[in-house]
């Protein structure tokens, strides 16, 4: 069968020349017409992954008494705002607001805003959200969001932005000796090069400092978004109290190495294989991230594991009051907490990561800040 993407891809290398590896991401999964977020529903078991809420209802709703403590922290303010950034089908952000129950004071305080990419997940979160006893609305970024004190969620969303990739080709030029993986052409197949030239020194500028230790041949990826991201996030926190929350899969220290992975139907497969239908994801540097927040002086905490977090949350005593009220469930129930904490599940490989506004001290479930 034919792939319209992957001929358009194919006509515009052609046409321009190799495209860098964030180009070629974004092409496949934001394309309006045949790319993968704006075109499908891939969550769940019939989809092409699963996260973490999707897995336990009891994921959101520690999360849930996470919101509750930080706005208590932030001077249980009026009005806040709980801004969710890729928000799947709404199911994280329905189980964060049942657990918000237990305190009405932050129920009645909250106006939530889902960011998202997708006109079909849009639809979903709808339904999903049709009943909750709050304001809700939707923005096509963070900086469309409204203004004021704001808590921010972003579950298993960084992992989708678009990565660049670069290559150490002589060690001893140190950041002068890096080039930029692309994606080019033989024949009428897509594959990756290298582009001939180094990177600029603009680009150079933003490696991370971890790029020291590169020996040659070492691959290193960037994010270009999380600049943008941490910057949004430093402006409003200037202007309004707040914490942003992000979890997602990665090393909590720069790593080299070619992380870049396609899923189809919960399955690995080649990333050129069916552009615009498998959702393609890297890991996140979350090293790079602590680097950010502090050049940009933004409060940020160290990165910790899923399973460090979630036990701080009381997911464990979570878990045994589900259990008690639904005994003929215990076993589905244990289950998932395995998946969630298990060192050989998502507990070591996801970490969590927390930027604030000045003086708000240390967040729920974290050591320290960075």
């Amino acid at each position: 069968m034919t792939n319209p993407l992957k001929e358009r891809l194919i006509a515009k290398i052609k046409a321009e020349g190799p495209l860098s590896v964030a180009e070629y991401i974004t092409i496949c999964l934001l394309d309006p017409v045949h790319g993968y977020y704006p075109t499908r529903d891939p969550l769940g078991s019939d989809g092409d992954f699963i996260t973490a809420p999707e897995i336990s209802q009891m994921f959101g709703e520690v999360i849930g008494l996470w919101c509750i403590q930080s706005w208590q922290d932030m001077g249980r303010p009026e009005t806040v705002q709980l801004i969710e950034l890729g928000p799947g089908r709404g199911i994280m952000m329905s189980d964060i607001l049942r657990a918000a129950q237990l305190d009405k004071g932050f129920l009645a305080a909250v106006h939530v805003t889902l960011v998202e990419a997708s006109p079909a997940l849009e639809a979903v979160q709808a339904k999903t959200l049709g009943d909750i006893p709050c304001p809700i609305s939707w923005a096509a970024s963070l900086d469309k969001a409204p203004k004021g004190p704001t808590i921010i969620i972003g579950n298993e969303f960084l992992d989708c932005l678009p990565i660049r990739q670069f290559i150490q080709k002589d060690r001893f030029a140190g950041r002068g000796g890096w080039q930029e993986r692309m994606v080019a052409l033989d024949g009428k197949t897509l594959r990756f090069g290298v582009s001939p030239a180094v990177i600029s020194e603009g680009l150079q500028a933003t490696l991370p400092e971890a790029q020291e230790d590169a020996k040659n041949e070492d691959l290193l990826e960037i994010c270009p978004a999380n600049a943008q991201i941490v910057d949004q996030i430093k402006q409003r926190f200037e202007a309004d109290s707040g914490r942003a929350l992000f979890i997602d899969y990665g090393p909590e220290e720069t790593e080299f190495g070619d992380t870049l992975q396609a899923l189809k139907r919960h399955e690995k497969v080649g990333v050129f294989s069916d552009p615009g239908n498998t959702d393609l994801t890297a890991r996140v540097d979350f090293g790079a991230l602590v680097e950010l927040a502090k050049a940009a002086m933004l409060p940020v905490t160290t990165a910790v594991p899923q399973r460090e977090f979630l036990s701080k949350l009381g997911l464990e005593m979570r878990a045994v009051a589900l259990s008690r009220a639904k005994p003929e469930s215990k076993d589905k129930i244990a289950r998932q907490l395995h998946r969630l904490t298990a060192s050989d599940e998502m507990g070591e490989l996801f970490k969590a990561i927390c930027f604030q506004s000045e003086g708000l001290g240390l967040p729920l479930g974290f050591r320290e800040m960075a």
